[in-house]
């Protein structure tokens, strides 16, 4: 997946606007460790604030924040000079003027999904692609590629997960190597 990742992200889409703004979507998502759709077309640049992240997880409501990484920043610098309305970084749920209407938001945010995921599918296809890709598997991918990097005591913290045992649970769909490892230890090749 990390070799899919770096397809999408060297991709060439300046004949698509829409194309590229949602494979920036999808990116900036999986820069900070698959952060769910619906809580990036909430952010705020009052959310940046000394190179980090500051957010809430709209799930849990879990507040924390990470260090923006610089492929993230570049992403967010192309929608620096739409920095009007509501100070919503990504334009959304910019067509909104209440955003504590949390019918109209969460309709808008449905609707803005399945334009995304439309397009994700065809930027699939031209990166050469054929894995589904949609604003969900950015989570996975993340989740995938992480797995033998990473501490889970460290993934429990990038997740928000209260539990260790989540954070487990959800790990163990993605990594199979360890136990492969160990099997292949005992009976050998």
């Amino acid at each position: 997946m990390p070799e899919e990742v770096k397809l999408i992200e060297g991709l060439d889409l300046s004949d698509n606007d829409y194309f590229h703004h949602a494979r920036n979507i999808w990116l900036f998502s999986f820069y900070f460790a698959w952060v769910r759709v619906s809580d990036v077309l909430r952010m705020k640049w009052s959310d940046l604030q000394n190179e980090r992240l500051y957010y809430a997880m709209g799930k849990n409501l879990k507040a924390g924040s990470l260090k923006v990484p610089d492929k993230a920043l570049r992403i967010i610098e192309q929608y620096r000079a739409d920095k009007k309305k509501n100070n919503l970084i990504f334009p959304e749920l910019k067509v909104l003027d209440d955003l504590n209407d949390t019918y109209n938001v969460q309709r808008k945010i449905s609707y803005a999904v399945k334009r995304l995921n439309k397009a994700l599918l065809q930027i699939a296809k031209l990166a050469n692609i054929t894995k589904p890709l949609t604003m969900h598997i950015s989570r996975h991918t993340f989740g995938n590629i992480s797995g033998e990097k990473i501490p889970v005591q460290m993934l429990q913290k990038l997740y928000r997960h209260s539990n260790i045992t989540t954070t487990i649970g959800y790990q163990a769909n993605f990594t199979n190597k360890t136990a492969d490892d160990a099997l292949e230890a005992v009976i050998g090749s």
